[in-house]
């Protein structure tokens, strides 16, 4: 599997909160633990090996301390790096969540958002080319993130080779270049960018046929095989030119969010991979989302918890 898009890194500042600044009306909080996880693109490896795929990673980050201690941890995870491009002129995305009493104070964005330049493009697309000509890739995942790296040329690009190759191609897209994955195999926005996307309004409840229609417009220009929309408390619905599939979401004490779109589209691109039924590549999707929502923080899926639910949810029944 090749995952290309926007990494990052998810740091979390961990601590207790007793009493409230003198200086400021905001909590203290005393730390105890700070801790550096793969988030964005680089999430998506990471599920991808907890359910033993083997992983390459396609993106461009920085040649600072950040990138220094992604590297290091991508490579601790054994999640390959022959596709990874430092560059002197971006800075490595660092998302710091401030956590008090287990609850998230602060978010602290360090980021750089503009497209690559055309010689950062040219020289990922090579390494990008060289990569599925040398290496049996069965399925490229594009997580956009929009921080740059999925410009529209690399894209269109990587699109092209992979069709040229017979490779399957996902995405999880966002709104800036919503229109640019023509062709994939799978296209899995959420429904707050399937709104966004095609510029549509309807209520899911009270009037599913609207939903239905805008699936059908955003088939008709992106021309991709499969549609897969995640709609959080509703479940997910997926659809191709033969079948289409809503499955309801299960019952959860969900702890936190992040993440799970991360989840949902590794898990996705890696049953289409294996060739199982189309139903079942959303069920087991959908439950895997579910799972990761349980957790706080951004974190991948466990393979034995995911196992047990497949067995208790759809039993048999996986074709």
């Amino acid at each position: 599997m090749l995952v290309i898009g926007d990494m990052m890194m998810d740091t979390y500042m961990k601590g207790s909160v007793t009493r409230i600044s003198p200086e400021a009306p905001v909590p203290i909080v005393n730390l105890s633990l700070k801790e550096d996880r793969l988030g964005g693109a680089a999430n998506v490896a990471l599920n991808l090996i907890a359910l033993g795929a083997t992983v390459f990673v396609a993106s461009v980050i920085g040649e600072d301390d950040n990138g220094n201690k992604m590297v290091e941890l991508l490579e601790e995870n054994k999640i390959h790096c022959d596709t990874l491009l430092r560059s002197a002129q971006r800075k490595t995305t660092v998302k710091t969540r401030i956590l008090g009493n287990n609850q998230q104070l602060l978010r602290i964005d360090s980021e750089q958002t503009d497209d690559l330049k055309a010689s950062e493009e040219a020289k990922l697309i090579e390494l990008i080319e060289n990569l599925v000509n040398s290496q049996a890739i069965d399925a490229i995942i594009f997580e956009d993130y929009n921080k740059g790296v999925l410009t529209e040329n690399v894209i269109q690009k990587i699109i092209s080779i992979a069709g040229k190759k017979n490779i399957i191609t996902t995405v999880d897209p966002k709104k800036k270049n919503f229109f640019a994955y023509k062709n994939v195999t799978l296209f899995k926005p959420n429904l707050k960018e399937l709104k966004e996307g095609l510029d549509v309004q309807f209520d899911l409840k009270s009037d599913f046929s609207a939903f239905e229609d805008s699936i059908r417009q955003l088939t008709e220009k992106l021309n991709n095989n499969i549609s897969f929309v995640t709609l959080s408390e509703h479940g997910v619905f997926i659809k191709d030119s033969k079948e289409k599939h809503h499955i309801p979401a299960h019952v959860r004490n969900i702890a936190d969010v992040s993440g799970a779109g991360d989840t949902v589209i590794s898990v996705a691109s890696l049953c289409l991979a294996t060739g199982i039924s189309l139903e079942n590549v959303a069920q087991i999707s959908n439950i895997s989302g579910g799972l990761v929502c349980e957790e706080v923080g951004v974190v991948s899926i466990d393979k034995e918890k995911l196992k047990q639910e497949i067995k208790r949810i759809i039993g048999e029944e996986i074709k």
